[in-house]
């Protein structure tokens, strides 16, 4: 490695010699902890200028047995000679998966270049994901028969696998069929089954409508109770039921159009079934206000994860439930795993609906941000063959008519220029004035 490329980072720790040899194994637990793995050098200081390291097979014997030692779990790193600027280094090579690490009996964690001390939270954090397959709830066995199972929902599932290409068998019997959709332990079936196909479990989907913005005052409210496609079926009815749809006449036709996109609604909903702690005994929610629809489900999204890690589809999908994931994969009621953020995120976009992906203490929710009456009718009625950020811009101006050009192009994600320029073209059509300078002047919709 040239000297230059040589920097302290997340994966790389520099030490000038062995003399700080209890840091360097606090290095290598806090690497291991975050990244699993990672390399160490003595002989470089931590600005990456190379120093040297006089070396004998007794001073690599005292670096492997000192890590031998006092880190936990074990690990066995390549302890090697490496030759640095024409000068010697000792290069140590380490990886494991066994998190939690702990050095001196503490456990670390690395932080750009630092090493933190891990809380108790944290730890407890690294202890759960270490045994995440022991505590998942999908694959644990179920107290409930083979008897339990809705053998009609099951066939027609089959069918429905077979006939979008997912699935290359056909029915047999309950038994059969559930092994070689996985959703089998021995002779027992295992809890997926229970929200899957079975006709009574845990599951519940909670709804609301809320006459304003909070939940003072509801106009209704229902509990559903069902399995998975039981209640993804009446959740998606009860919200379409109850949400804003406008029509547009062709020339033969009529067209129903809704405020929110119905695939970004179910996409949702589904996600929300698939990937809700079920170890939580809170129901599924859906909470319809004035402004926007909340799609809420117990258990948060992944730590090490946002949402906008989705929208490029490059993150890869972590499964809290892999089971009933793959059983609604095979049904095309999930079409990617890790894709339905993206799809949700991309549709609403293409609509120009607002959407937000949103984190609690103890779940997620989606947020679909409705118009107003008055707004959604204005913009309806001036949308029609205008460029997206036109209407992005129009919807905006809607909601604050004295939003400035810097605003308006942080909330679209473009430049103040290409905002300049749509701002002209909507004013030549004789849609867009405006009222007074540009600093305390505001803008006017003409209809």
């Amino acid at each position: 490695m040239a000297q230059e490329c040589l920097k302290e980072s997340e994966t790389v720790e520099l030490k000038k010699s062995t003399s700080e040899l209890k840091e360097s194994i606090i290095s290598v637990v806090a690497i291991l902890n975050k990244h699993s793995r990672g390399e160490l050098y003595f002989g470089v200081k931590n600005d990456g200028s190379i120093v040297g390291q006089d070396i004998t097979e007794r001073t690599l014997r005292e670096v492997s047995k000192a890590i031998s030692d006092n880190v936990e779990p074990k690990i066995y790193p390549k302890i090697s000679n490496a030759s640095m600027a024409d000068k010697t280094v000792i290069k140590v090579e380490f990886k494991g998966l066994e998190k939690p690490y702990f050095a001196y009996g503490r456990a670390y964690i690395r932080v750009s270049d630092e090493d933190k001390q891990l809380s108790a939270k944290e730890l407890e954090r690294l202890i759960i994901y270490k045994n995440k397959d022991k505590l998942r709830w999908d694959n644990q066995v179920s107290e409930y028969s083979l008897l339990e199972v809705n053998t009609k929902l099951l066939k027609s599932y089959i069918s429905k696998a077979k006939a979008v290409g997912r699935l290359n068998f056909s029915y047999t019997n309950v038994a059969l069929t559930l092994k070689k959709l996985e959703l089998m332990s021995g002779n027992q079936i295992v809890k997926a089954v229970e929200v899957l196909f079975c006709n009574k479990n845990q599951l519940e989907v909670q709804t609301a409508i809320f006459a304003g913005t909070d939940k003072l005052t509801f106009l209704d409210i229902k509990l559903f109770k069902g399995n998975v496609f039981e209640l993804l079926e009446k959740s998606e009815a009860y919200i379409q039921e109850h949400m804003r749809w406008r029509v547009k006449f062709g020339k033969l036709e009529r067209e129903e159009i809704p405020e929110v996109p119905v695939d970004a609604l179910r996409e949702a909903l589904v996600n929300s079934l698939c990937h809700r702690d079920y170890y939580a005994p809170e129901a599924n929610q859906i909470a319809i206000f004035k402004d926007r629809i909340e799609i809420y489900n117990p258990g948060t999204f992944p730590e090490s994860n946002k949402p906008e890690d989705f929208f490029n589809g490059e993150e890869k999908s972590i499964l809290r439930n892999p089971l009933i994931a793959q059983t609604l994969y095979y049904s095309k009621d999930i079409e990617k795993w890790g894709s339905g953020i993206k799809r949700i995120h991309e549709d609403c976009t293409k609509n120009n609906v607002n959407v937000e992906f949103k984190n609690f203490k103890r779940g997620f929710s989606v947020i679909f941000y409705r118009k107003s009456e008055e707004t959604a009718r204005l913009v309806e009625g001036l949308v029609e063959g205008l460029a997206e950020n036109q209407k992005k811009i129009l919807e905006l101006i809607t909601k604050n008519s004295y939003i400035s050009k810097k605003e308006l192009a942080e909330k679209i994600g473009i430049s103040t220029t290409a905002i300049d320029k749509n701002i002209t073209r909507l004013k030549k059509k004789g849609l867009l004035d405006r009222v007074g300078p540009d600093k305390g002047g505001h803008w006017k919709i003409k209809i």
